[in-house]
């Protein structure tokens, strides 16, 4: 049981760690040179903090890889084919994570030694991949609210955590896919829907991590369909 409230706090870590690098990585350090209108000769000058952004934004799609691989187990008991869904698109999520970070580090190699203002072959090079890269984002939103959904489900019906996060997280996964839906379609909300779309699952995510940080798994998590071994009452908690 020890063992269990140790990959809670594994777990609560490794969402601080996802949800901190992808902020830094993509928001803070690769956003504002490739947003830029002449972002081919911004990014030579910013080159340092764009591959840093791109190796963080790899860190989150491995924290949240971990995330999946540590709670399977724990989950599998209850819902085996489900869990290995779970995990399954985590995985793909990962895949796509990994193809939308190279981006901005072919557009460093691209735009290296450009004369200014760059030439209209490399510019229209680069205004596809910043393309390719809002695409592939796209696709990866869509697999990790179906992996979230999946995810606050089985929380939900184990309650190893308290169910209003898994209800919180249901409903912020559904806000996510709803914004995402509206994007792939073309139907323009603007900047601010996004947020208020996108912020409630990540305070759900930061939340979840600092409360398994703190308190682990719930004790009164049902964890297997298994006769006898249905329901852990009050043997999660550390001693």
């Amino acid at each position: 049981m020890k063992n269990l409230n140790r990959t809670a706090r594994i777990i609560g870590a490794l969402y601080l760690v996802s949800n901190v690098t992808f902020l830094v990585g993509a928001t803070m350090l690769i956003e504002p040179s490739l947003s830029a209108a002449d972002f081919l000769l911004q990014i030579p000058a910013n080159s340092t903090q764009v591959i840093l952004g791109s190796l963080l934004e790899i860190i989150n799609g491995l924290a949240y890889m971990g995330i999946a691989v540590l709670i399977y187990p724990i989950l599998r008991q209850r819902f085996e084919s489900l869990a290995l869904g779970y995990v399954s698109f985590r995985i793909i999520e990962f895949v796509t994570q990994i193809a939308a970070s190279a981006i901005p580090l072919i557009l460093v190699t691209l735009s290296g030694g450009l004369a200014s203002p760059a030439p209209a072959e490399a510019q229209a090079l680069g205004e596809l991949l910043l393309t390719t890269r809002y695409w592939i984002y796209e696709m990866l939103y869509l697999v990790f609210c179906v992996s979230a959904l999946m995810l606050y489900y089985m929380l939900y019906q184990t309650k190893l955590v308290p169910r209003f996060i898994s209800v919180w997280g249901l409903i912020a996964a559904a806000l996510v896919l709803i914004n995402t839906v509206f994007e792939i379609f073309g139907v323009e909300l603007g900047t601010a829907f996004s947020m208020v779309t996108g912020l409630p699952m990540l305070l759900n995510e930061l939340f979840l991590g600092v409360w398994l940080i703190i308190k682990g798994f719930s004790p009164d998590a049902v964890i297997s369909d298994t006769m006898g071994e249905e329901i852990v009452q009050g043997q999660l908690r550390t001693t």
